[in-house]
């Protein structure tokens, strides 16, 4: 596959700088190419619930299925391991999407000590809202904000995770799509994870309980 006809434009990640402050991240505002965004996100997974879900339990598209063969490449991983300076070989993804925000996510965390870097894909269109821009903070203060990153289609964010990478965003209820992709430490803990996210979908599928009214809220899954 030649640059001209991926969905991911690896030159702009490969070009875009590494940021120190307040932690290693760096954010591509054109990671997916512009002329691919109308498909992708057409055929981005229709499950209208909150939380982390793992792929394979909506129905999704051709673009987004293509979109997710990239994203697993080899020439993803060696990319993203000369921008970090790490061998990621090592390391197995993980993979999820979300959809829809609720009032209490984006909470200030950081992420759990097995995942090594945390990758967020946005598939939004243009963002006007205050809340749901996710803040990369200098400490567990919201207000404390390094650098600051609208949700907007096409644009990743990737960074370090660190006992230190704290992040959060201020809230914002409705859509906000975001493809999540972790290099984990233990192939167990990606299995497990996987688990726990289905069988929370699968919960709230099941119970119909509207996440708006006093749905049961995953305070493990904080993500951006």
């Amino acid at each position: 596959m030649t640059a001209a006809t991926t969905l991911i434009d690896l030159d702009a990640f490969r070009a875009a700088p590494l940021g120190r402050e307040p932690f290693d991240h760096v954010v591509v505002p054109d990671f997916i190419r512009p002329e691919a965004v109308p498909a992708i996100q057409r055929d981005y997974p229709r499950l209208a619930i909150a939380g982390s879900v793992p792929l394979g339990l909506a129905p999704q598209g051709p673009s987004f299925d293509r979109l997710m063969r990239e994203l697993r490449g080899d020439a993803i991983e060696r990319a993203f391991s000369e921008k970090f300076g790490l061998d990621l070989a090592e390391f197995p993804r993980m993979f999820t999407v979300r959809s829809v925000c609720r009032a209490e996510d984006g909470r200030v965390h950081v992420d759990a000590a097995n995942k090594v870097v945390t990758v967020l894909v946005y598939m939004n269109p243009p963002w006007q809202a205050e809340g749901g821009r996710l803040r990369l903070l200098r400490s567990p203060d919201l207000g404390d904000c390094a650098a600051e990153v609208p949700p907007l289609a096409g644009t990743l964010l990737a960074f370090r995770r660190s006992e230190s990478s704290w992040h959060g965003h201020a809230p914002y209820e409705g859509p906000r799509r975001a493809i999540q992709m972790n290099w984990v430490r233990r192939g167990f803990y990606a299995w497990q994870e996987q688990l726990r996210h289905r069988a929370i979908a699968w919960w709230k599928l099941r119970s119909g309980t509207d996440w708006r009214f006093g749905g049961v809220a995953d305070k493990g899954d904080r993500a951006g």
